[in-house]
């Protein structure tokens, strides 16, 4: 008996270092900008293998593995098992070695990165099976994006050139905005997290002062987010937003609740909720920073239209120098190479060889994900990233029919972020820098498990202490493995 309480014991401290390690991992990506540093990214995957190091001895001190993948992950794990085989090489008759991909060492580092994640994703996923752990998460991303937002917001306005106000930067960088050398990427960060507090409010799940705090928080995220100057994160952030509000404003398909169809003070509440929040984010970009975010949008269509170098300074370019000649040359990658894609990773290789300048210039991301997976891995990369699509709609779907009220906001929300940050994909990279990817996979785990538990009909609760013993709430709820 002794023993057993022990080992419980154990798995509960074990269980609660994987959860708050996986919170302080992603403080951490965020603050060494972005990850996108080798150091930092090393850092980064040695936290990981060492969090899987701490799950490996939960589960044989409790003598039971485990193993939970939301299903959009297979898609993933396609386009990382189909990079393995592009690295695969073979020697011709005159000794020369070939492969699919054209860069197999740039390959190799990629799938490092992209395995890492899906094990942090495994760990993410298997930590947040509890409605009490899906709270905890919500709270800490509504909390550290409104940090993260506000002192992007201070740094904007106090900018000396430095990161952090003492860093000098190793390379002058294009256009920083808090703790990211690129606006677009604090940007694509942030617009992911402003839906939750949005579709819990409209969702009727919080309510009173709470709702006020969460509708102050992402007000702040999203005058930051456009404050930002970068278009496609205000773009997607709409689009975030709006996804939320127009599920969000349909209790009885959510709920399958007809009666609530017919609460129509309910329905013109959660309207005004929506209106409040949005027309507060317009006060506060005039109050902060209007001029330039009208120029900004004003002149995106048009030459000379402008964009930010470093905060409080900007720069004239058109939209075909800032990325529809990449968009033309990537073109021409895909269509020499549409079959077998030039090896995950290898872009920049391929590019200095399909670009229609001197070959001089280095590019590293065709700055539209979509574009990239295709150049990258050919017709399997489309056929995965169509799938992965399908695969998180329909979780986003089935997990926004829960009964329970803060579940199915958390769904809803987690489901605007999500689909903020596909539509940003279509005129950035956001997803390639480990930190971005890392929420993104965390708010699609979050929706799955909560389609799960919309299905079966309960989540596994998590351990109480209660005295000096843990016991399970809810001993009758199945253990998912």
């Amino acid at each position: 008996m002794q023993q057993t309480e022990y080992q419980s014991s154990l798995g509960q401290c074990l269980d609660k270092a994987i959860i708050f390690g996986l919170l302080f991992l992603m403080v951490f990506s965020t603050l060494v900008f972005g990850t996108v540093e080798p150091w930092s990214i090393g850092i980064f995957s040695l936290i990981i293998v060492l969090l899987l190091f701490i799950w490996a001895i939960k589960a044989f001190s409790e003598r039971r593995f485990e193993l939970i993948l939301p299903s959009s992950a297979f898609p993933l794990m396609l386009i990382l098992l189909y990079g393995a085989f592009q690295t695969v090489s073979v020697m011709d008759e005159k000794g020369r070695r070939w492969s699919i991909s054209m860069d197999p060492e740039a390959t190799r580092l990629t799938l490092e990165v992209m395995a890492v994640l899906l094990v942090g994703l495994m760990l993410i996923s298997g930590s947040l099976m509890s409605r009490d752990r899906l709270k905890l998460f919500a709270n800490f991303l509504i909390f550290w994006g409104l940090a993260q937002s506000i002192f992007g917001m201070i740094q904007y306005f106090t900018w000396n050139g430095k990161y952090y106000w003492i860093f000098d930067p190793s390379v002058t960088p294009s256009s920083p905005f808090g703790s990211f050398v690129n606006h677009n990427h604090f940007a694509g960060y942030i617009e992911m997290i402003v839906p939750i507090p949005v579709a819990l409010i409209i969702t009727s799940a919080i309510r009173g002062e709470l709702a006020m705090i969460y509708g102050f928080t992402a007000a702040i995220m999203g005058i930051a987010t456009i404050v930002s100057l970068s278009r496609g994160g205000m773009l997607s952030l709409l689009a975030g937003l709006m996804f939320v509000i127009i599920l969000g404003l349909r209790p009885a398909v959510m709920r399958r609740e007809p009666s609530d169809m017919l609460r129509f003070p309910l329905f013109l509440s959660r309207v005004g909720a929506s209106l409040v929040i949005i027309f507060t984010i317009g006060v506060g970009v005039l109050w902060v920073g209007g001029d330039a975010v009208i120029n900004r949008v004003e002149k995106t269509a048009l030459p000379g239209e402008e964009r930010t170098v470093s905060p409080g300074q900007v720069r004239r370019e058109s939209f075909f120098q800032a990325r529809g000649w990449i968009w033309r040359d990537t073109g021409e990658i895909i269509k020499n190479n549409w079959g077998l894609g030039v090896g995950l990773g290898a872009f920049q290789t391929a590019y200095s060889i399909y670009s229609k300048h001197d070959g001089s210039l280095v590019v590293g991301q065709s700055h539209n994900d979509y574009l990239q997976i295709l150049a990258d891995c050919g017709i399997i990369g489309g056929i995965a990233v169509l799938l992965f699509i399908f695969l998180l709609f329909r979780d986003i779907l089935k997990a926004i029919k829960h009964r329970d009220p803060f579940l199915s906001g958390l769904a809803l929300g987690c489901g605007g972020g999500a689909f903020a940050m596909l539509v940003h994909s279509l005129f950035d990279f956001n997803l390639q820098l480990p930190s971005n990817a890392l929420l993104f996979l965390s708010l699609s785990a979050a929706i799955y498990l909560v389609r799960r538990s919309a299905e079966e009909g309960s989540i596994r609760d998590a351990f109480f202490e209660r005295g000096s013993k843990f016991t399970r709430v809810a001993p009758e709820m199945e253990v998912w493995s």
